[in-house]
């Protein structure tokens, strides 16, 4: 039975094929669209998705979709009148495309199958979606499931229990009262584009400190030890306007919200500081009681706030469970994933298996190119590369170039679903490398100096380098760990300096994924779910003791993944980027026909990206 997933219309719009269960193949849309977050119904997605599986419109049994859109839009309704006359310029906003296309949704899905499926419409509600994005394909027979995001219908947060093929929705926390939307109004408040600068607050927190904290605890929330809290509404905008928070935000900390694009300042980064110990505070709040109401040993999560992995780590290593597991696509692109599996499970009742590794396959369910497609087009546009017919040849060559601090973008297997770079379409660099950070930040990635780097670990060597587990499995980079006391430098080397100072510091052995905190956002690399990833990473090893790579995605500032060769050698040609390899074929940027050193401020002028 073919079952296929939809999440569109709201953010990260993405499809998702199932047959029998299993997760044949998963993409969003913004990876083929080139606009990031893309949020239109996901056509070339459902395309792909079809085609991978090799099947058409016609023989496709069922087709969900991730919340329902006629419950969501009564919440909009409900909250126009209780904030009435203040919230009719928003409503009119957003009206046209209501009555446009979301409240036409079926139309919608009938119009992207081009009219050739004739079967059922089946819409689940957007926490059972994230809930079943967690559950299903964890390696967890049975589980706590915290599900914790923005809003979905009413619901922005939820506790279930999964067991064998059953999630049992159990408590709920409800709009506007939101873990997501707090977190999103302190993007706002702080400068970066909600809806996806969250995970630049995260990265800016460790460089501030937590003065705020009590503010935000004793003015803006009124926090329960069950983790559940109630907002003081007063500060916040965006149930009436287009604004996130209200003016009298403003009084409490210290002035207007930074406009975009100016300098970040001490306050910027003290506030990040605050709001990240807080939430903090509720997700382990949360976590500890879902442990007392479900009984369950592990626990799993989904929702865009599981993408805070500071938060996540601080659940494994403090929280009451025995292991944590992480949908990759945590976002709305993973609620397509989970409609397709709560149909196939919980609405058909078919039985499930929990797999070891889980059932995911590294995440790994994107767009896939051949060798003879990949040496056509670089042919075609008289890029100068050498071809590789042995494995081993080809990731020797590719730690050798790293270890001289050349920085490689790597593209090869399928992409990754979800917003992380997890090897396939990955720039990669010697974490060792005092000089790494600042490179790739300014000039591959063009982006703010501040943001952190993620290391890739050989799963066998994680505990060496960071406080984790012997073994412990990280293949997603979804939860952070301090690094190794025996891998710091001496702490006198390091004192001294407030805000950006401290990233003159270099703090450990591995100083380019080392944050100022001395923590680290960890991917354990092994042979089931990144085999190229992890023999090029051990082919590096061998080459300088040491298992550790910088791993970020293969994009540039307000870009997406790449997802083809083309986007690849684009990036690669427009960037500072030393190294391109293509599966079997490697490029060196010297070589190039018309390769020049890239301008950052240039680029980021001709290409307007924010």
């Amino acid at each position: 039975m073919h079952i296929l997933g939809i999440s569109a219309f709201y953010h990260d719009s993405a499809a998702c094929l199932v047959s029998d269960g299993q997760i044949v193949a998963a993409a969003q849309e913004e990876r083929f669209s080139r606009k990031k977050h893309d949020y239109a119904f996901p056509q070339q997605a459902l395309d792909f998705c079809l085609e991978r599986a090799g099947i058409t419109a016609e023989e496709i049994d069922l087709v969900t979709f991730y919340d329902k859109p006629l419950l969501k839009f009564d919440r909009l309704l409900e909250t126009y009148i209780a904030y009435a006359p203040r919230g009719f310029g928003l409503f009119l906003m957003g009206l046209p495309l209501w009555l446009k296309q979301k409240l036409h949704t079926p139309r919608e899905l009938d119009r992207g199958l081009r009219g050739a499926y004739s079967g059922r419409f089946v819409f689940t509600e957007h926490h059972e979606s994230h809930a079943a994005s967690a559950f299903f394909p964890s390696p967890f027979q049975e589980a706590a499931v915290l599900t914790l995001d923005g809003v979905g219908e009413w619901a922005t947060g939820s506790i279930a229990l999964g067991k064998d093929n059953r999630i049992e929705m159990m408590k709920e926390m409800r709009f506007p009262h939101s873990l997501g939307l707090l977190y999103s109004a302190f993007t706002y408040f702080t400068g970066f584009r909600v809806n996806s600068g969250e995970y630049k607050l995260m990265g800016l927190a460790p460089y501030g400190e937590p003065i705020y904290q009590d503010v935000i605890r004793d003015r803006l929330i009124d926090l329960k030890p069950d983790g559940s809290f109630r907002m003081n509404m007063d500060y916040f905008g965006f149930t009436h306007s287009d604004v996130m928070t209200s003016p009298k935000m403003n009084e409490l900390f210290d002035g207007p919200p930074r406009t975009a694009e100016t300098e970040i300042t001490q306050r910027e980064m003290d506030i990040a500081a605050s709001i990240q110990v807080v939430t903090e505070e509720i997700v382990l709040r949360i976590a500890q009681h879902a442990k007392e109401i479900t009984g369950a040993s592990n626990l799993v999560m989904a929702g865009g706030v599981a993408l805070n992995c500071v938060a996540n780590g601080r659940v494994l290593r403090e929280g009451p469970f025995d292991q944590v597991w992480i949908q990759p696509a945590a976002g709305d692109a993973g609620g397509a994933l989970g409609a397709a599996l709560f149909t196939w499970h919980q609405l058909l009742d078919n039985p499930r298996t929990a797999d070891p590794l889980d059932a995911q396959s590294g995440s790994l369910l994107g767009p896939e190119f051949n060798r003879s497609e990949i040496e056509d087009y670089l042919s075609g546009v008289g890029a100068v590369y050498e071809t590789y017919a042995d494995e081993d040849e080809l990731v020797g060559k590719v730690a050798e170039l790293m270890t001289q601090e050349k920085v490689v973008g790597h593209f090869a297997d399928r992409a990754e679903f979800g917003p992380r770079a997890l090897g396939s379409r990955s720039i990669m660099g010697d974490a060792r490398s005092t000089r790494m950070q600042e490179i790739m930040n300014l000039k591959i990635k063009f982006r703010e100096s501040f943001r952190p780097f993620a290391p890739a670990v050989l799963r066998e060597d994680v505990d060496e380098f960071f406080e984790m587990k012997p073994n412990e499995n990280s293949p997603y980079m979804l939860l952070v760990a301090p690094v190794q006391e025996s891998k710091r430098l001496n702490v006198a080397d390091v004192t001294g300096g407030r805000g950006l100072d401290k990233l003159k510091q270099n703090r450990s052995s591995v100083p380019a994924v080392t944050h100022v905190d001395y923590s680290a956002r960890v991917q354990t690399i092994d042979t089931d779910h990144h085999p190229r990833f992890h023999r090029i990473l051990t082919a590096f090893k061998k080459l300088t003791g040491s298992g550790v790579l910088i791993n970020t995605s293969f994009n540039v500032r307000g870009e997406p993944i790449v997802n083809t060769p083309a986007d690849a050698y684009r990036c690669f040609m427009h960037t500072n980027m030393d190294v391109l390899v293509l599966e079997n074929t490697i490029l060196l940027k010297e070589s190039q026909p018309n390769a020049r050193e890239i301008d950052a401020e240039a680029y980021l002028a001709e290409f307007a990206l924010d």
